[in-house]
């Protein structure tokens, strides 16, 4: 045990909240067998280390020591609802896992989370809903925004998704390799939204959460030496080629620097250069969404500067992309590449075709496009109205500034 300070105290258990309370409450549902009762006991193990690690001073291994409190707390709970039978089995169950020993079981739970909480006895939306929720330990609210959806029905798919999980007797396990084909596809686009908030969060004042992010390409590793598929190793080509360029995306005060702006020097070479790898593997078979996503983002990630940008190149990808998932959003991305390939006119009038799509129109991106092109136009009315009805639809600090400088910039020009 090593002494400290109150203050130290709490920065070292807002870090290892930050840090490890999805790990820790991961592995408590697998050891209680219940989602609730695990996050009950995780907040009373946080709990009970700022009332006594003070005294005893922070445990060598702090995670375990979390597990380790929250695990008891858990059976004494589950001690006062089961017969004598089932507390000696408690008994021994607690006896037999030793969080100091079983380093591999601990850093696993994650990946039989993701699986559990994306069981196809679930609807998609629900496991999409409780994986945001369990994994990224997201608010209703975030879960919302990065489904485009309302908290209220998120809310209840969670819980409806939770009581299916404990009624059904749902397994928390990573299922047999001839099962993993079919339940891959909701894993990887649950792991892909995990990154997207880590990497672009919905609100606050970061753009980068980088625990978050880091997590999402951490699980992506995990399935791809699981299952080394194509679309695994596009999906973690992808998240590798994005994140090699988070250094570069904010400035020293926060505020966010556009792709074309970055410094391309503070970029990750070594990490682009291992998304290479992975997108290569990809690419021996026929391309699928996250592999064609990863050739996007690798011819940004391989060019020198964003005037020697392969634009000819990025919009064929994405017409590609276009053909297997007809989105608004992979329809938006297009047009901005048209607009880089064609000029700001062209791309204006992709968007243009776009105005009848609802689901569209709540996002801010969509908006930040239209107000971008007619800037570049030099029509300064029309760029005020989609500058601000963007920045109505964000609340993510970086980018309601970044917004309002464009805005300030239309309305008082320098």
């Amino acid at each position: 045990m090593q002494p400290m300070t109150i203050m130290t105290l709490q920065q070292q258990l807002d870090t290892l909240y930050q840090n490890e309370s999805r790990k820790v409450q991961a592995t408590l549902i697998r050891l209680l067998g219940d989602f609730e009762l695990a996050e009950e006991a995780m907040q009373e193990a946080f709990f009970a280390a700022l009332h006594q690690w003070p005294e005893e001073g922070l445990p060598d291994n702090p995670t375990a020591w979390l597990i380790r409190t929250g695990q008891r707390r858990g059976i004494d709970q589950i001690r006062k609802r089961q017969t004598a039978r089932k507390y000696q089995h408690l008994a021994d169950t607690e006896e037999a896992f030793d969080p100091e020993q079983d380093n591999d079981a601990i850093s696993d739970d994650m990946l039989r989370l993701i699986f559990t909480c994306c069981h196809p006895s679930l609807t998609q939306e629900a496991q999409l809903a409780l994986t945001l929720r369990e994994m990224c330990g997201l608010t209703t609210e975030q879960v919302a925004s990065a489904l485009l959806q309302k908290p209220t029905t998120v809310a209840q798919r969670i819980v409806r998704a939770k009581s299916k999980i404990r009624a059904s007797g749902i397994p928390y396990e990573v299922p047999e390799r001839k099962e993993l084909p079919e339940r891959l596809g909701s894993v990887l686009k649950v792991v892909y939204l995990m990154f997207n908030e880590g990497y672009s969060g919905s609100d606050g004042e970061q753009v980068v959460k980088v625990d978050l992010a880091e997590e999402a390409i951490r699980l992506a590793g995990q399935l791809a030496g699981l299952l080394p598929e194509a679309e695994v190793c596009g999906l973690l080509a992808l998240m590798l080629f994005h994140d090699a360029r988070k250094a570069a995306r904010q400035d020293d005060q926060g505020d966010l620097i556009t792709l074309e702006d970055q410094d391309r020097s503070l970029w990750d070479a070594d990490q682009i250069a291992i998304g290479r790898q992975w997108l290569n593997r990809a690419a021996a078979s026929p391309a699928g969404p996250y592999t064609l996503q990863a050739a996007i983002a690798a011819a940004h990630a391989e060019s020198g500067d964003a005037d020697h940008t392969d634009w000819r190149q990025i919009v064929a990808l994405y017409e590609a992309l276009y053909q297997q998932i007809p989105s608004p959003v992979i329809a938006l991305n297009r047009a901005v590449a048209v607009a880089m390939r064609d000029g700001p006119e062209t791309g204006l009038a992709l968007l243009d075709q776009l105005e009848s799509q609802k689901a569209i129109q709540a996002y801010y991106l969509y908006h930040a496009a239209r107000a971008d092109l007619h800037r570049r136009l030099g029509n300064h009315k029309e760029a005020i109205s989609a500058y601000q009805r963007a920045l109505a639809l964000t609340q993510q600090g970086p980018e309601q500034r970044f917004l309002n400088r464009r805005l300030s910039q239309l309305i008082r020009p320098e």
